[in-house]
């Protein structure tokens, strides 16, 4: 008996002629949990969303055979692939972002889903749609039925990604990197609900991660994928006892790595005290006094010179508004000094000239980039907003960099579509290194990467520390970057610091109930 839900065989996918997938076979079982791992570029994307033909453009070429249920997807109808996507099949996307409809709220999202497919009235499908938010874990899911997107963290746009994937309890589930953005509690409550859903439901998983992690933990069998070919299929235990193939071996063991770089100096550069970020609520009928989002409320720390601080939390616990607060780029209450000089009362004519020893280098590389500047351009911003160096002197000094972050300087005429989400860090790393500051916030720089480039990156700001006697603010929750990079570290929950420190000694024997939690979530071994 044939046990194989989803059928794929020699699989090709190209577009403008270019063939990215390369006849590829493999089956997805019922109830199983398959793995579909490897680098950006492998392929693994174009071939979960090829059973749906989710791929865009026109130019999408596709050959070989998908069957579902006694129906080959390639050649099925447009009115047959409407009836299986989001009820028979669903999927959630890497991005909630950009996948969620900005001018709807999450009642309207989710429930649409009910009332198409399952023909719910609005008020059934706003009960279920309640419990698909509480399934998630969305904390008091009825306050958030009328939110929109961008009032959510993160975190909470994939949960609603998934309660709308899961609303018709599908047959097949297809996670493209679903948990990638979350910090790690979050994630391991996410697999823990996949997990739960697909042995109460029966329901097969097609997970596509670049997390082997994540892998390990949740799937029963995994294919490995390079340049558009399987390379290596094998049970979990098989591939993490004895992987076969060296592609394998080598995402086995990219596990960034090391120690923080050796920083003796005993000065402060940077001094937060008593820190608040209040967020005002719209004023209620029922109450006199303004009610606040309190993002960030009373942090304080110290931050020594060529050192880096580790903030770790959850999304939503308010670490990137600390982040910004700290080079005013949100308005605070409290005191930022920094190598002495308070930044407090100073409007943004008193701080342009302080704003070259302060850079940033956010978590999405390619948001962050124009798309309409080359790479010469982006680098060399900050330079002519600064009016520093000649038109000569500002390209000697955009080589130079682009060779400190190993990319070839010849690419500097080329634009941000063109490399790869490493490369693309590369040039953010290098547009914040250009202006020699004494101090870089890191907000998720690694998040969006494969586990090998962020290996590298971690490497490359490890060098780039030791030769410029850089300060990070380091902002992840990924908790195995922080350990190789951090010095310090402090533990925000709820805009509150609930713990800080030398950051070997919290990882090894941390007091705080919540960073047991995180680091019981994260695969860190100290």
């Amino acid at each position: 008996m044939n046990d194989a839900l989803i059928e794929i065989r020699d699989l090709r996918v190209g577009f403008a002629g270019r063939e990215v997938v390369h006849g590829i076979n493999l089956d997805i079982r019922r109830g199983e949990c398959l793995a579909l791992v490897g680098e950006s570029g492998s392929g693994k994307s174009v071939t979960a969303h090829s059973i749906l033909r989710l791929l865009p453009g026109k130019s999408v070429e596709t050959q070989g055979s998908i069957r579902y249920d006694g129906t080959d997807l390639v050649s099925a109808s447009d009115s047959q692939l409407r009836s299986l996507r989001g009820n028979r099949i669903a999927m959630i996307f890497q991005e909630p972002m950009t996948s969620l409809n900005p001018l709807h709220t999450v009642e309207k999202q989710i429930s649409e889903v009910l009332i198409t497919h399952k023909g719910l009235k609005k008020r059934a499908a706003r009960t279920r749609t309640l419990e698909l938010l509480e399934l998630v874990g969305i904390r008091d899911p009825a306050s958030r039925l009328n939110a929109y997107p961008h009032q959510l963290s993160g975190g909470q746009r994939q949960r609603v990604m998934i309660a709308m994937a899961l609303a018709n309890e599908p047959e097949l589930l297809i996670a493209d990197e679903p948990t990638t953005a979350l910090d790690v509690t979050v994630q391991q409550k996410i697999l823990e609900l996949l997990i739960d859903l697909q042995q109460r439901l029966g329901m097969s998983l097609l997970l596509i991660s670049h997390d082997l992690n994540l892998v390990r933990k949740i799937a029963q069998r995994v294919c490995v994928m390079r340049g558009g070919e399987i390379v290596e299929q094998a049970t979990c235990e098989q591939l993490f006892s004895a992987p076969k193939h060296a592609y394998s071996r080598m995402l086995i063991d990219a596990e960034p790595t090391g120690s923080p770089v050796p920083a003796n100096v005993q000065e402060n550069l940077l001094q937060v005290d008593d820190l608040k970020v209040w967020f005002p609520l719209p004023k209620s009928l029922f109450s006199r006094e303004r009610q606040y989002v309190k993002a960030v409320d009373g942090v304080s720390f110290a931050l020594k010179k060529g050192r880096t601080l580790g903030i770790v939390g959850e999304s939503g616990s308010g670490k990137s508004t600390l982040g910004q607060a700290v080079l005013r780029l949100v308005e605070s209450e409290g005191s930022i000094r920094l190598d002495g000089q308070s930044l407090g009362g100073l409007n943004q004519d008193q701080l342009r000239p302080l704003r070259r020893h302060m850079q940033v280098v956010f978590q999405d590389p390619f948001g962050s980039l124009s798309p309409r500047m080359s790479v010469q351009q982006i680098i060399s911003e900050g330079l002519l907003a600064h009016d520093i160096g000649t038109v000569q002197e500002r390209e000697a000094a955009v080589i130079r960099v682009l060779q400190e972050v190993g990319l070839d300087p010849e690419s500097r005429h080329r634009y941000p579509h063109e490399f790869s989400g490493g490369q693309r860090q590369r040039i953010s790393i290098a547009r914040a290194l250009i202006m020699e500051p004494e101090l870089i916030l890191l907000d998720e720089p690694t998040s969006a990467l494969d586990r090998t480039v962020q290996k590298q990156v971690v490497e490359l700001l490890r060098d780039l520390q030791a030769r410029h006697g850089l300060t990070y603010l380091f902002i992840s929750h990924d908790l195995a970057v922080v350990h190789a990079l951090a010095h310090d570290m402090i533990v925000i929950k709820d805009g509150k610091v609930v713990e800080q420190g030398d950051a070997q000694t919290l990882f090894a024997n941390p007091q705080h109930p919540y960073t047991r939690e995180l680091l019981q979530a994260s695969s860190v071994t100290v």
